[in-house]
């Protein structure tokens, strides 16, 4: 090109074909194009190869913008380290996303520079695998909100190399840090979000990985994505080598797809490809299985829909109101009964019981095996011929345990899992104990959270998704009334009178008892001290002398 040829505004109209690629300019016109400044000149050499193009980037129509934590990286930074930000990081930035977990690739020597970057910022530093060359920055802000900063050497000799051997093409995105407003995308994967299409990097990704079987299905669901049909062939190839990932891999992936807004979405899409087997395989025996009325679907779409009003539910009840509630009756009533526990619902569905996996992931978990129990205890009345299900709750709390024990789910897990699909049907029937205007007793109260401890908001919430997807739209609205009445009581004595009627504090122990009327250590203790608290959560009891009074008229009868 000669040395006078004027580069035109890479924004003027005639590059908005090449928005967010790189461009080879000669000659006054574009001869080629691509996703990263290398790829662009290749291409360009291929067809002028004795000629030397102007490379240059064309801005896509937002621009990047960069969080002030990531502006402070970049000035900290020295001119001669080379740098990248990746993957679904650069995802979440075109989309507009706020994130909190960024990641970044050099090459040589990422603990090195973590470390010093760290210093610099004043973040903690943290080695995460010396041999493969990761670190992380743990930056916590005024507020305490945590942002991660993972760093890691480049896999492979080049950035596209490294991308390549990455997913799909969405999340071969890259940022250089010292030139950020310049997409690197050497797969399309920018073209590839616009078009809403979720491509696999290569033909060996999913083969690679068989773990992105789960991730594509995810990805799809939560950016409502089409999956292009080579990609779906891969994942249909890959699903028989699944058993061969880490039970630890399976759940952390799995309960990423618990928590998008659309699980039921992506279970069908689980069961269409045949993957749902050998992740969650007790489900497949719901399909078909009759049930009578009130219920209108059979299992499978009943505990389908049942995730689907428990994310409809949720999302009501978030942060901040949402207008749907006022266009549906159901979800209008839900909100105006118990929209006063929005902050307490968002805080509780947000506690993890173990890292990285919260209870709002365990919650729809539970929405999937509430009736798990249901195809082993399926018994048909021979007069009637209605469909009964006795039991099945106690069924479905040792099928569910036995399926997250498989997932080296934690222990306080496991338990609050058992406990949810255990109590789900409690609301429900003391709704229907009650005449039109009466609540729960304080005692009703009490013996729930006896029975149900940490797990109960929980259980209250999937008690409302369970009947509403029970009934459908034709739900009677005063027996809507009467459930969301029932939870209210509930969930009034957990965050408002816990001291009283959940868990009175302990009056006397078991020692004094034993010192009181000359007993013996056993289990008839601890029965006398739960009658003694179920008396205070009655306002019967409030005082040790009349504790010990109580545990007197107990005896005496005896």
């Amino acid at each position: 090109m000669a040395a006078s040829e004027r580069i035109p505004d890479p924004r003027s109209a005639e590059f908005a074909p090449y928005a967010g690629r790189w461009v080879a300019w000669l000659s006054g016109r574009v001869v080629a194009q691509g996703g990263t400044p290398r790829q662009t000149l290749q291409a360009a050499k291929a067809a002028r190869h004795k000629e030397n193009p102007a490379i240059f980037f064309i801005p896509m129509m937002n621009t990047f913008e960069f969080p002030p934590l990531l502006k402070s990286l970049r000035a900290a930074l020295p001119a001669d380290i080379e740098i990248y930000l990746v993957g679904g990081t650069v995802r979440d930035i075109l989309l507009g996303c706020l994130s909190h977990d960024y990641d970044f690739v050099l090459p040589g020597d990422a603990l090195g520079v973590a470390r010093s970057l760290a210093n610099t910022i004043g973040g903690a530093y943290y080695p995460l695998d010396a041999e493969r060359g990761t670190a992380r920055i743990v930056f916590t802000d005024e507020d305490g909100e945590r942002t991660l900063l993972d760093f890691a050497a480049l896999r492979g000799d080049t950035l596209e190399a490294d991308l390549g051997a990455r997913d799909f093409t969405i999340n071969a995105l890259a940022l250089d840090l010292h030139q950020p407003d310049a997409l690197l995308d050497p797969f399309g994967g920018a073209a590839d979000l616009r078009s809403k299409v979720l491509r696999a990097c290569s033909s060996t990704s999913l083969k690679a990985d068989p773990l992105r079987v789960l991730r594509a299905i995810r990805m799809a669901a939560a950016y409502n994505l089409h999956i292009e049909p080579e990609t779906r062939q891969q994942m249909r190839a890959a699903i028989s080598m699944l058993d061969q990932v880490s039970p630890e891999r399976i759940r952390d992936e799995l309960f990423r797809i618990f928590e998008t807004p659309r699980l039921a979405t992506s279970i069908r899409a689980l069961d269409l490809l045949g993957a749902l087997e050998v992740v969650l395989p007790e489900m497949a025996a719901l399909k078909n299985l009759a049930q009578s009325a009130p219920h209108t679907l059979d299992a499978w779409n009943h505990t389908l829909e049942t995730a689907r009003q428990l994310s409809r539910l949720l999302h009501v009840f978030g942060p901040a109101h949402d207008s749907e509630a006022s266009g549906n009756l159901s979800l209008g009533l839900a909100v105006i009964r118990l929209g006063r526990y929005r902050e307490q619902i968002t805080k509780y569905l947000q506690h993890e019981l173990s890292t990285g996996r919260s209870v709002l992931g365990l919650l729809f978990a539970a929405s999937l095996y509430h009736d798990i129990g249901k195809p082993r205890s399926q018994q048909q009345e021979e007069n009637s011929g209605r469909i009964r299900f006795l039991e099945h709750e106690q069924v479905g709390a040792e099928m569910v345990a036995e399926r997250a024990s498989g997932l080296h789910l934690s222990n306080a897990e496991i338990m609050w899992l058992r406990a949810v699909v255990l109590q789900h049907m409690r609301p429900t029937w003391l709704a229907n104990q009650l005449s039109s205007d009466a609540l729960p007793s304080r005692r009703a109260i009490y013996r729930f959270f006896r029975a149900a401890g940490e797990s109960g908001p929980g259980v209250v919430l999937l008690s409302l998704a369970d009947l509403l997807a029970t009934y459908g739209p034709g739900i009677p609205p005063e027996r809507w009334r009467r459930q969301l009445d029932v939870a209210r009581a509930i969930l009034e004595a957990w965050w408002e009178n816990y001291a009283e009627q959940v868990n009175p504090p302990a009056l006397i122990n078991g020692n004094d008892l034993m010192q009181e009327f000359q007993l013996v250590p056993g289990p008839r203790i601890g029965e006398i001290l739960d009658q003694i608290k179920e008396a205070q959560a009655m306002g019967e009891i409030n005082t040790r002398e009349r504790a010990i009074k109580f545990a007197a008229d107990i005896l005496s009868h005896e």
